[in-house]
């Protein structure tokens, strides 16, 4: 997942680098399988947040996920858009004894949270990796955070975005969330 990300990072359009802000890891699955996780590697740009901007609330644009560019990235998990990285994924969780047969309903509670766990934490690791080797500083230009989210996981993006960046990086971040919940 590591070479894979840095060069789906380096296909991003020259144009866009100087606009990007922050990068996306938007985890979902597919059919809700947990055997069948993805990460869409995308960005938000300064563009884009104009366009969403609210003077009630600029931090919303620039921050909330719902208001960011989300279609049309490169995926990377146990999906056909890749067909290196499935492999490994279905290699690696097997040994680790976390695969289940059958369909992705029959998955028990801990079997799905074992395998969505497992997911979002490599995600998590991905960043923090791309971050200390400065592959995100070295294709960008400059250091940008990255937003870690699955949206069926509510809220969850504040604590995998803490733990994916170093925390000068998503200070910004950090605090229109505290002033969304209402925090001091």
């Amino acid at each position: 997942m590591r070479t894979a990300a840095a060069e789906a990072l380096e296909r991003f359009p020259d144009d866009l680098k100087p606009e990007i802000y922050a990068l996306s890891f938007r985890i979902w699955r597919i059919d809700y399988d947990p055997r069948r996780p993805y990460v869409a590697i995308g960005y938000n740009t300064e563009s884009q947040y104009r366009l969403e901007a609210r003077p009630e609330d600029p931090g919303e644009a620039r921050w909330n996920y719902a208001c960011w560019l989300l279609d049309g990235f490169e995926m990377l998990g146990n999906v056909p858009e890749d067909p290196t990285g499935s492999p490994l994924y279905v290699d690696e969780v097997k040994r680790l004894g976390l695969w289940f047969d059958g369909e992705g309903d029959d998955a028990d509670d801990g079997q799905y949270t074992a395998l969505v766990e497992h997911f979002a934490a490599t995600c998590v690791d991905l960043s923090r990796h791309l971050q200390s080797s400065g592959r995100i500083k070295e294709i960008l230009g400059r250091p940008v955070p990255v937003v870690v989210f699955d949206m069926d996981c509510p809220g969850w993006e504040v604590e995998a975005t803490k733990a994916a960046n170093p925390p000068e990086l998503v200070a910004d971040f950090l605090a229109w969330q505290r002033a969304a919940a209402g925090e001091a």
